[in-house]
């Protein structure tokens, strides 16, 4: 099966949801700059979330640049995978508007987890079709981010009880992790 349906699905409903996202964004009634001041909490989560879905988007790019087939368990992996991602505007306006509340916070943790957990399937649903010798395989290597980024929304999500400040710093620092860019399978794709 050709991966193109599957790349331009997935564009698609990422390219959905982040209108979904801004549409959340709603104008203040009054034209002064004190009129904004309320909505910070509402942009930084929107912004944050922005992060994370264009960090996806450019992995599951790369991703699939690294593969020539799919198949019936990939595209249900990228379906598990695009249900997680298609919560995110949803946790983004909760935390936003209660302004980094304890539970908001921590369901956001959960949703990152799981898409998180989502595209290590997708990942591994790919290695099983193109092999562990494929140039896939040779780009993920260890995965060091991927498993990292695991342990830190785990310890976020009960910290986000404690002090929802900690559990958003965890959230902050994976994203700037992952806004370096992975090269990995750039270069094992030049070889």
């Amino acid at each position: 099966m050709s991966k193109d349906r599957l790349e331009a699905f997935s564009d698609g409903v990422i390219a959905i949801i982040i209108t979904i996202m801004v549409l959340e964004l709603h104008a203040p009634e009054h034209a002064d700059w004190a009129a904004l001041r309320p909505l910070w909490p509402v942009f930084l989560s929107y912004v944050l979330s922005f992060v994370f879905i264009a960090i996806y988007w450019n992995n599951h790019h790369h991703l699939l640049q690294a593969i020539e087939h799919v198949d019936g368990r990939v595209l249900w992996a990228n379906m598990h995978l695009l249900f997680w991602l298609s919560l995110i505007p949803f946790v983004t306006a909760w935390m936003g508007q209660n302004r980094f509340a304890a539970q908001p916070v921590a369901l956001y943790g959960v949703i990152l987890f799981s898409s998180a957990m989502a595209y290590f399937i997708l990942t591994r649903a790919l290695l099983a079709r193109h092999g562990h010798l494929s140039v896939l395989a040779t780009a993920l290597g260890r995965d060091f981010k991927g498993k990292i980024s695991l342990l830190f929304y785990v310890a976020a999500i009960p910290l986000s009880f404690v002090a929802s400040w900690v559990a958003c710093t965890l959230y902050v620092l994976v994203a700037m992790m992952w806004l370096v860019p992975d090269r990995r399978i750039e270069r094992s794709l030049s070889r």
